[in-house]
This record gives structure tokens, C-alpha cells and sequence, in this order.
């Protein structure tokens, strides 16, 4: 299609939603929580809105600017603005990134379609009156027994790809746009009924203390190691913004839209801490610090032990909690489905229909991969990883820092100070008055946080 002719989002409201929804995700409800529980709560979300103004919003704007200038996919922007050169690697390297990202992301959000059906079912409510003669967690149990069955993850991730495949297939207007401009709304409105209803909960106040009180001795180098890490994927920097970038108006004000982006995409992980930490406070012997298994262990746990005496209200928070956490997983999951859709259908000169059929059927193949070893394959194939675990390294250790510094130093140092004056300012219709620290930013110390962040974690190395 030519760039001129291209399709783009009708309004700016749409494109910011949408750019929003691709940030939002189980990263805010799922892993910032983690997070702060892990890193000492209210350091770290000092640290975290620290970073987001020195790194994430700077690096947003890199994206966008790249993408509505070259007014074409992640895959070819690149190559539009820098012609017969290595730069176009760092396009392709995010396309990969973006396609990988999708097929096992979908598994987790299968997860969470079918803990919306536990909850919506009531199942909650019965396995917290479940006791074991061995002492075991029967919520543990029931994680581990469903994430290892050999079938129903597979007909969750089927119906998660479903759903993604009808949105990518209706366009950017009628599906990217319409489904943002539901989702984002609705997300908020169901945060803010559970953000109320956590506040009448007995550890609400230490929960409170938690996340917006700080220990100023705990911020330490891991702390701002971590916040920068949670602010890279939390933001879905080197993913392939560049392409929903593309399909920003002319007259879109790409630093505004960034700065909306980022406190949103923060605004939700904060509220996600407003409800989850008020309710882990609330039951004896539960901490902040539950890790990975917070969500589908420890959650499910403190709902059911916080709200047995009602059980209308151990219905209604659970089924509302997985129901958001849905929504912000189906916002980011078309985003990622929407880059390599883009980039297939714009360099093999195929319809969008066919683009996003084969990028659904590839994705549901390599999902099940990915789910089957959780349980039946789960034998370690890939340097000691099984498969899930070895596309998740593939891509946050080893890709996904590379195509993030890559944009870094494409703004940096290929665009020219016209082209990037031109994006930054929407064609001199806004100001932009930091030109010079922004191309600091970009050239030198966004690319030195990266490395930090890749060599920290390829090597496991504790800053102190």
C-alpha cells in the first residue's frame, strides 16, 4: 500500500488509546506488582517515575518519530529512512521480537481466560473450601494441575488467538481503534470500582504504606536496575511501536501523546498496586513479596480468605480482577499481533486477511509448543530451558534490548535535526524546546541503560 494512501487511526483520541492499550498489559497488573513487592514498594515506584521521564518517555518518542515519519511497519521503517543500509536489521529484529512475544504471551493470557471462567464459575469459592490431608495449597495445586494438562491451555490460547485474529482482520479503524476505545475505558472503570472496594479492606492503610512510603535506604543500584527493566517491557519499547506510530495523523503531537501514554500505562500499574497490596495486607502471613505465582497462586487465596464472610463479594472482586487483567492482556496482545501482521502483509504484497491468518496459524502452533512444555514436553531442550522459558530468554535478554537501543541510536545518529525537528514539533504546528538533551538522551545515555540492563541480566550480576 502506498505510504501516502495509508490507512491510519481516524482520531487522535483512537491512536493514543490504542497506543496506551499496547503499553498496558499484564506487565502493569501482573509485574509491576511483583515488582514493587519484591524491591521494597514505595522505592521502587520512586525510582520507576524517575526512569519513566529519563528513559521510557524519551524512547517512546524515538519510536513514534521513526514510525510516522518513515509512515511504514517496524519491518520497513528502517529501510524507508536509511536506504541500503544495516540499519533495516534492527526493523526485521523487532518483528521477530514482536512475533515471539506473541506466541507465548498468548499462553499466560489463556491462563487468564481461564481464571475468568473460575471465577465467573464460582470455583474460587470451592477450592478455597477445599483442605489437604498433606497440607498443600489447593490453589497451588490447581495452577499447577491446569498449566500442565495437555488440552485446556491449548483451547484457551485457541480462543485468545481467536479473538486477536477477528480484531487484526476488521482494520486498523474498525478493529486496532474501535476495540482501544472500549478496552482502555472499561479497564479503568473496573480499576477504580476495585480500587474503591480495596480501600474498605483491613490491611488497606498498611498496604497503602507499602507502595506510597518510602525507605529512602532501599533504593539501592538493583532497585533502580529493576524499575529500569519493569519501564522497558512495561512500556513495550523495541517492540514494534514504530508500526502503530505509522499510523499516527500528521497533526498529532507526538511528545504529548508519549508523556499520555506514560502516565497511563504507570496510572494503571499504580492502581493495580491500590488493590492487590490492600488485599495481600488484609490476610495473616501473606507478603507483598509473592513473586511470580502472585496472580494465579497467592491472589485467588487472599480474595478467598479476605472475603469468605460475604460471598457475594468473593464472586464479584475475583471475577472483576481477571476480567481487567484480561482486558489489559488483549490490548497489548493485538498490538504485538498487528506488527507482524503489518510487516507481512506491506513486504509480501498480501491482503490483510492473509497476512493475519498466517501470523495467527504460526503463533497457535508455536503457542502450543510453548504450553505443551509446561507438562508433557516440559524436559529441558534449550540450554537447560524448556521451551516456553527459552523463547521468553530469547527475546527479553537477548533481542528486545538490541532493537530498544537500536531506535535509540537511529534518532540519535541517522535521522537528520530536520527530520527529527519535523516529528517533534508535528511540522512547526507545537514547540519543542529540548532538542539538545532530548539527542544527549538518545545518543548516549539510553543506550548505556540498556547494555546495563542486557549484561545484568544475560550474566546475573547483583549491583549492590
Amino acid at each position: 500500500m502506498n505510504s501516502n494512501n495509508r490507512m491510519g487511526f481516524a482520531s487522535k483520541i483512537g491512536g493514543l488509546l490504542a497506543a496506551a492499550g499496547s503499553a498496558v498489559g499484564l506487565g502493569n497488573i501482573w509485574r509491576f506488582p511483583t515488582q514493587a513487592g519484591e524491591e521494597g514498594g514505595a522505592a521502587f515506584l520512586l525510582v520507576y517515575i524517575a526512569i519513566i521521564f529519563i528513559f521510557g518517555i524519551p524512547l517512546l518518542i524515538s519510536e513514534f518519530a521513526i514510525g510516522r515519519h518513515a509512515r511504514a511497519n517496524v519491518g520497513n521503517a528502517y529501510s524507508v529512512l536509511a536506504p541500503n543500509t544495516h540499519w533495516k536489521f534492527i526493523g526485521v529484529a523487532s518483528v521477530l521480537v514482536a512475533f515471539t512475544i506473541f506466541c507465548y504471551y498468548n499462553v499466560v493470557v489463556g491462563w487468564v481466560v481461564y481464571y475468568v471462567w473460575d471465577a465467573i464459575s464460582g470455583n474460587f469459592v470451592s477450592l478455597g473450601q477445599v483442605v489437604n490431608a498433606d497440607g498443600s495449597n489447593e490453589f497451588a495445586n490447581h495452577f499447577g494441575s491446569f498449566v500442565s494438562n495437555p488440552w485446556k491451555p491449548i483451547v484457551c490460547l485457541a480462543i485468545v488467538i481467536g479473538i486477536m485474529h477477528y480484531v487484526i482482520v476488521s482494520g486498523v479503524q474498525k478493529g486496532i481503534e474501535r476495540s482501544a476505545k472500549l478496552l482502555v475505558p472499561a479497564l479503568f472503570v473496573i480499576m477504580i470500582m476495585l480500587v474503591i472496594f480495596a480501600a474498605t479492606m483491613p490491611g488497606a492503610a498498611e498496604g497503602y504504606k507499602f507502595l506510597f512510603s518510602p525507605d529512602f535506604s532501599a533504593i539501592t543500584p538493583d532497585v533502580c536496575l529493576s524499575a529500569l527493566g519493569q519501564c522497558f517491557y512495561s512500556f513495550s519499547l523495541g517492540m514494534g511501536l514504530v508500526t502503530y506510530a505509522s499510523y499516527f495523523r500528521r497533526d498529532v503531537n507526538l511528545n504529548r501523546t508519549a508523556l499520555s501514554v506514560g502516565l497511563i500505562d504507570t496510572l494503571v500499574a499504580v492502581m493495580a498496586g491500590m488493590i492487590i497490596f490492600p488485599a495481600v495486607f488484609s490476610v495473616q502471613g501473606m507478603e507483598p513479596s509473592a513473586g511470580a505465582g502472585l496472580v494465579f497462586i497467592s491472589l485467588p487465596n487472599v480474595f478467598d480468605s479476605a472475603l469468605q464472610s460475604v460471598p457475594f463479594f468473593g464472586w464479584l472482586i475475583p471475577t472483576a480482577f481477571y476480567v481487567i487483567l484480561f482486558m489489559a492482556a488483549i490490548t497489548s496482545c493485538i498490538f504485538l499481533h498487528e506488527v507482524s501482521t503489518a510487516f507481512i502483509a506491506e513486504r509480501a504484497n498480501l491482503s490483510r486477511h492473509k497476512a493475519a491468518a498466517i501470523v495467527s496459524l504460526a503463533a497457535f502452533i508455536i503457542g502450543c509448543g510453548a504450553s505443551l512444555s509446561m507438562g508433557p514436553w516440559s524436559d529441558p531442550i534449550f540450554f537447560g530451558m524448556n521451551f516456553f522459558d527459552f523463547l521468553d530468554y530469547f527475546t527479553a535478554k537477548l533481542i528486545l534490548p538490541l532493537t530498544g537501543m537500536g531506535a535509540a541510536l537511529f534518532v540519535g545518529w541517522k535521522m537528520t535535526t530536520r527530520q527529527l525537528w519535523s516529528e517533534l514539533t508535528s511540522y512547526g504546528k507545537v514547540k519543542f524546546l529540548w532538542l539538545v538533551p532530548f539527542k544527549i538522551l538518545v545518543r548516549y545515555i539510553i543506550p548505556a541503560l540498556i547494555l546495563l540492563i542486557m549484561i545484568t541480566q544475560l550474566f546475573d550480576i547483583k549491583l549492590g
